[in-house]
Parts: structure tokens; C-alpha cells; sequence
């Protein structure tokens, strides 16, 4: 099985407790990183904002809120049990038709060149089968002068490091398992995360396909990072 595959697998899995899971083992945070995220792209006024690696939803539903009718937003997963939760959340909520979840790998996006104003991808983009060809196909599918963000664990300053990944390793797989039921998938999250490049590593893998203006805005004592990049 190739990783993709389990990750997808993964995720199906816990679809169902997915939402509540991030909001106790973030402490809450997850609010917080996601009000960021949406403050950056109100400043490009989009007309159209395709978040990939969607999820539930949450940041799509975040992003339209704030940014109302005159922006369409676009979520897209590979993940169907995920899909199906943000389609039944949006269903809940009478979202109108310029909200749309669709099937969408990123390695192979189903977008025409040059037709996003922004994109977003929230702590999906370490899941990326090759991250490289994945931050191509984003380049590809944004407009000139369009915007990339990306939302995602990154590694904590170096007073904090010592506790954050004894967290990780001994005391978030435990309470995911009781949440959950898979202790795995949240196992694999703190491997994951430890195995991730720090930002400036990460700026630079985003320069590599094309990208300018690459900055990176730390939060929660830099355990998770907001890169933003355009497309010149």
C-alpha cells in the first residue's frame, strides 16, 4: 500500500470524530491558527479560493464566511469519507451553490491552468505523496499574481521542543486512541511532524518551482507556520 493510500485510509477511518479530535488535542488552537489563515487571504480579495486537502470543511466554511457571496470557494479532497462530512456539515448550515466540495488529489489537480486567485492547503500538505510535484501542480492552477498559503506544523522554538514532542510521542496518541480509536493515525502525526522541514527549509522547496515573496509567520510558540507565496 502506497502512503497516499494509507493516509487516505487513515483519515476515512477517524472521519467521523475528525473534528472534535483536533479541536481538544490542539487545546483549541486550531481556532486560533484558522482565524490567521483567513485574515491573510481576505487581503488578496479573491474572487475564487480553491482550499485543497479540505477535510471537513472547516477551513472552507471559514473562508466563506468571512469573505461572503462575492468570493466562490472550491474544497477539494481525496478523501471521500471526509467529503461526505464536509457535504453534510454544509447541508446543516445551508451554505449557497458558490461553496462546492469535490474529489481532488493535489498531485493531480482537476483545475485548468491559471484559474485560482488563491489557494490554501491547512495541515494537509505534509501528507503530500512528493511535495515537490504537488507545489508544481499549485503553481500551475494559480493566476499570475495569485497567492499560495500554507497552513502546517512546523517545528516549535527551542525551549519548547523538548515538551512539545514528548506531547506528541507519549501523551496526544493516547488521547487520540480514546477519542478515536486510532491510536495509529496520531502515531503517525507525530512522526510526521518530526520528520517535516523547518520553515526555512520550506521556503526554500516552495522557491524551487517558481514561487516569490515566500514568508513564513510562526504561531503557538512556532509549532505551526503560515507560509504564503506568489505566483509572479
Amino acid at each position: 500500500m502506497s502512503n497516499a493510500q494509507a493516509v487516505n485510509e487513515m483519515f476515512g477511518q477517524i472521519a467521523t470524530r475528525y473534528d472534535f479530535a483536533n479541536h481538544l488535542l490542539s487545546g483549541g488552537f486550531d481556532y486560533y491558527w484558522r482565524y490567521k489563515l483567513v485574515s491573510f487571504v481576505k487581503k488578496h480579495n479573491p474572487s475564487c479560493i480553491v482550499d485543497l486537502a479540505t477535510g471537513s470543511g472547516d477551513v472552507a466554511f471559514a473562508l466563506k464566511k468571512a469573505l461572503g457571496k462575492k468570493t466562490q470557494v472550491i474544497g477539494l479532497d481525496f478523501c471521500r469519507p471526509m467529503l461526505e462530512l464536509a457535504q453534510s456539515k454544509k447541508a446543516k448550515y445551508n451554505y449557497g451553490k458558490d461553496l462546492i466540495f469535490d474529489y481532488g488529489d493535489c498531485l493531480e489537480l482537476p483545475l485548468a491552468d491559471q484559474s485560482v486567485d488563491v489557494l490554501t492547503i491547512a495541515f494537509g500538505f505534509r501528507n503530500l505523496q512528493d511535495r515537490h510535484k504537488g507545489l508544481e501542480e499549485m503553481y500551475r492552477v494559480l493566476k499570475r499574481g495569485g497567492a499560495l498559503f500554507i497552513l502546517e506544523f512546523t517545528q516549535p522554538i527551542f525551549c519548547f521542543r523538548t515538551l512539545y514532542y514528548f506531547y506528541l510521542k507519549n501523551i496526544l496518541p493516547r488521547l487520540a486512541n480514546l477519542i478515536t480509536g486510532r491510536q495509529d493515525a496520531y502515531n503517525y502525526l507525530a512522526d510526521s511532524i518530526k520528520k517535516f522541514p523547518n520553515k526555512e527549509t520550506l521556503k526554500i522547496e516552495i522557491s524551487k518551482v517558481g514561487f516569490t515573496h515566500i514568508e513564513a509567520y510562526s504561531m503557538t510558540a512556532s509549532i505551526v507556520a503560515i507560509h504564503s507565496a506568489i505566483k509572479s
